[in-house]
């Protein structure tokens, strides 16, 4: 029997913390895992091997700083975890490993809302159809990771009250599709596992605070502080789509007046060119027209930024980010919006902060969600028991 203190004891805490630090980037050299876990060499180097023995990690041939090295990853028998991203009029799942190689992924166009119960029929039915495509048996599943656009109670995982999905309000997504699936379920909102997907995989890769903004059907705000996402005690940290522009503007869904949604998101903000465009207009087909030269277009991007960059300067100077990222459809209008967004701050954030402040499109694209919901059980997995009880075999990670 292990005691605290005893050289089993150390040894099993060394495994879990290089497993710890590989699982969490994915793959390292042993130098890095040295320097990230504060091991001597000598013993990260004795680690791996036995790691690499019973099956745990891979190791392969790399270079570092010019020279030969080791780099380190879970091996991909160690598990798989399940992205699940719900749009307005989407759903999109991916399949990934231990070692974050997505093996898997596919969107479709569904009418979200519905019922929660038939999105959730659908989100289990595509996560069966893609693990039959890549011959893996469901007991592999360690985690999944599941996006709704909405408030959500990071404790119970009940979905608050929404205009975006109101056939969901009330509902626990976590806990029936946790149900369906047999496996444990970690759920946030999309503009947090937006932020999550760029921190990981986008262009926010090591920058420890910024904020990932999504214009779609509302107006959210992804905060990440320290390195961590920032979801505050009731999980609606980064709402700025309700900050106020103007008191006697239109009224918002929350209730109030002249909210920033009012003013950007794509409910408020179509309307103005169905006259000259039709009523089937899309978001992503004003941002086309707007690279294209369409006046109105360009002139509706134009001030959306503007207005965004009211609500980024106002996060600039309460929490001082580095970096802003722009994401969902308005993105790919780039300089269009960015530049407006970057005039708004210069002209209302406080000048030390602002110009510490980068302002740049996502790199994602709309994969950032879901990618963001893999990131998120990776990252729920990092409190977790990595190793079993000690047996007579080399343990090995979940």
């Amino acid at each position: 029997m292990e005691t605290p203190g005893s050289q089993s004891s150390l040894h099993r805490a060394n495994l879990e913390r290089v497993i710890r630090a590989v699982r969490t980037a994915g793959s390292l050299t042993q130098a890095e895992i040295a320097r990230t876990t504060g091991l001597s060499a000598a013993t990260v180097s004795n680690i791996v091997r036995e790691l690499k023995e019973g099956g745990t990690v891979d190791v392969t041939p790399t270079s570092a700083g010019g020279r030969r090295a080791r780099s380190v990853s879970l091996s991909g028998d160690a598990g798989i975890v399940v992205g699940v991203d719900f749009g307005h009029s989407h759903l999109r799942v991916a399949i990934g490993n231990l070692a974050h190689k997505v093996l898997a992924e596919e969107s479709e166009p569904i009418d979200v809302d519905a019922s929660a119960s038939q999105g959730l029929d659908h989100a289990e039915a595509l996560v069966t159809r893609l693990l039959a495509g890549l011959g893996i048996r469901a007991e592999k599943i360690v985690g999944v990771g599941l996006g709704v656009p909405g408030p959500i109670d990071v404790e119970t995982g009940v979905l608050g009250s929404t205009a975006i999905l109101p056939g969901w309000s009330g509902t626990n997504p976590r806990d029936d599709l946790a149900a369906r699936l047999g496996v444990a379920v970690h759920v946030d909102n999309d503009a947090n596992l937006g932020a999550l997907g760029e921190l990981v995989w986008g262009t926010g890769r090591g920058v420890a605070d910024l904020a990932y903004i999504k214009v779609a059907s509302g107006v959210g705000a992804g905060l990440v502080i320290g390195g961590r996402v920032y979801r505050g005690p009731g999980g609606t940290a980064g709402e700025i789509g309700h900050i106020t522009l103007d008191e006697s503007g239109p009224v918002c869904r929350c209730g109030n007046r002249g909210c920033l949604e009012t003013f950007t998101a794509a409910r408020y903000v179509l309307p103005l060119l169905t006259p000259g465009h039709g009523p089937d207009l899309t978001m992503p087909r004003v941002v086309e027209l707007a690279r294209e030269g369409d006046p109105g277009c360009r002139r509706v991007v134009s001030d959306i930024g503007r207005h965004i960059g009211s609500g980024v300067a106002n996060l600039t100077n309460l929490l001082n980010p580095s970096r802003v990222i722009l994401g969902g459809d308005l993105a790919d209008a780039g300089d269009l919006v960015l530049d407006p967004i970057r005039e708004s701050v210069s002209r209302y954030a406080i000048p030390s902060a602002a110009s510490r402040l980068s302002v740049v499109p996502g790199s994602l694209g709309g994969r950032a969600e879901v990618l963001g919901a893999l990131a998120l059980v990776l990252n729920e997995m990092g409190d977790a028991p990595l190793l079993q009880p000690a047996t007579d075999t080399l343990p090995v990670g979940v």
